[in-house]
């Protein structure tokens, strides 16, 4: 399968790739780079996951409340 790198958008294939999905460790570091100077960042904070253990029930969908909403009058 040929996907294209994120950083310089060269064909590359994905299952011989070592850096994939980067073409190379040079495209890899760049990206890497990007992050720790915070070029790229993650603006909004992520939702809350909850993890369960093996033995936990699934929570079932409570149909009494309402659907989620964002509260615009803060």
């Amino acid at each position: 399968m040929q996907i294209r790198c994120p950083t310089c958008n060269k064909l590359t294939t994905w299952k011989e790739n070592d850096f994939r999905p980067f073409c190379s460790e040079r495209c890899k570091l760049i990206d890497l780079g990007m992050w720790a100077s915070e070029q790229y960042r993650i603006i909004e904070p992520a939702e809350s996951i909850t993890y369960l253990d093996k033995n936990d029930e699934i929570p079932q969908e409570d149909k009494t409340q309402k659907p989620f909403s964002k509260d615009t009058d803060k």
